[in-house]
């Protein structure tokens, strides 16, 4: 039964979004298909072959490795801290980043990055059928943080039509950052986050495609590559993505900071008016229907429909936070539905990041087309995290 409904979520998820769709008529249903066998096929492989275990304990492991490099660096300037068994949020999962982004452009710097994303990109776009700008975009999600991959492709997108920039912001609100995963891996298991990156990119091209289809010629369908003269100094290069690091560190901590602080006012103020009443139990209530879809019921349904409250009203961090203390209680498929669900970026403050970074990689009137589309990135955001952690639910039980 439960499983049936896992099936009957996927297809309620896709009705809703296509009822939704301005363009209903331009959806191509050929590459949503495709790309629905793919997402299947990838799931089954990762979590059903011994081979693809295998792949995800190597990339667990090569990230566990990242953490290490990380962490030698974090223990020489506060050695008292690390050396505690309880290691607090911002040492053991933010500090690392700054390390953690620094050798992915490292990487990005010399081409390796560029040139794996460039023919993944184009593989990804025979499947799709899709133009090969928004799969090479769908990719750099996997590895590069919404404000990071949209600035990579600033002159391409100052050079397309406004509604197709649109889809690179519906798309942005699916992204995951390389550099952040480290922190997912220190709170959730890591086989459902990395089951979920591809899934999340691939459902970002199909919800792309449903909620604001447009078509493509060849001579706009290119891929951006960055020149040799626009390269700095590798020693620049480094010390400049170090600085970013800590820019990204800072941010994160502020935005944890200030929205569960935000929503223990909220809380407060509800609990004036009615003994007990809470904005998780408001959310856990709207997004109840959509965890039953998930294959779940009773206690755990509603407790991933508060995770996606949670999420939604703050961010991922603090939903993974919650769900880390309680992990050990839950079954296997709520584990495997909640972790898929929570690792992506969606939630307002998301809207609101990439709202700024059109607006300071563009001009500001091409920025207006977020801000006249973001119930479209909302839904988008949702709808990818549902699909994805929906699919996973299928093989996992």
């Amino acid at each position: 039964m439960y499983f049936l409904l896992n099936i009957l979520g996927v297809l309620v998820v896709m009705g809703i979004v296509y009822l939704c769709s301005p363009n209903k008529r331009n959806v191509n249903w050929k590459a949503i298909l495709s790309l629905l066998v793919l997402e299947l096929l990838i799931t089954w492989f990762m979590l059903s072959t011994k081979i693809g275990a295998w792949v995800i304990n190597q990339i667990a492991s090569f990230f566990t490795w990242l953490i290490s490099c990380a962490n030698e660096g974090i223990s020489f300037v506060f050695p008292s801290v690390m050396a505690n068994e309880q290691v607090d949020f911002f040492f053991s999962a933010l500090m690392p980043i700054i390390f953690i982004i620094t050798f992915f452009d490292i990487l990005s710097y010399f081409g390796i990055l560029t040139w794996i994303i460039d023919k993944v990109g184009w593989l990804i776009s025979k499947v799709s059928r899709l133009p090969k700008l928004e799969s090479f975009f769908s990719i750099q999600m996997m590895f590069l943080g919404n404000t990071e991959a949209l600035a990579v492709l600033r002159l391409q997108l100052s050079a397309i039509k406004d509604q197709r920039l649109l889809t690179f912001g519906i798309m942005s609100m699916s992204s995951i950052s390389g550099s952040i995963i480290g922190a997912y891996l220190s709170m959730v298991p890591a086989t459902y986050v990395f089951v979920a990156i591809p899934l999340n990119c691939l459902n970002a091209l199909l919800i792309a495609n449903m909620l604001n289809p447009v078509s493509v010629s060849k001579e706009e369908d290119v891929v951006y590559v960055p020149t040799k003269e626009e390269r700095k100094d590798f020693f620049s290069t480094i010390s400049n993505s170090m600085l970013v690091g800590v820019k990204m560190v800072i941010v994160i901590m502020a935005m944890v900071i200030g929205y569960v602080a935000l929503t223990a006012s909220i809380n407060g103020i509800f609990g004036f008016f009615v003994d007990g009443l809470t904005i998780q139990k408001i959310f856990s209530v709207i997004f109840s229907p959509f965890a039953f879809l998930l294959g779940l019921s009773g206690q755990d349904a509603m407790y991933v429909a508060q995770l996606m409250g949670i999420k939604l009203a703050t961010n991922e961090f603090v939903a993974l936070l919650d769900l880390k203390d309680k992990i050990s209680g839950l079954a296997p498929h709520t584990v495997a539905v909640a972790v898929t669900y929570l690792t992506s970026f969606a939630n307002f403050s998301t809207v609101g990041m990439i709202y700024g970074t059109f607006n300071s990689i563009l001009d500001e009137e091409k920025s207006h087309i977020i801000g006249r589309n973001v119930w479209k990135l909302l839904l988008s955001g949702m709808a990818v995290s549902l699909l994805s952690a929906m699919i996973v639910g299928l093989f996992v039980w």
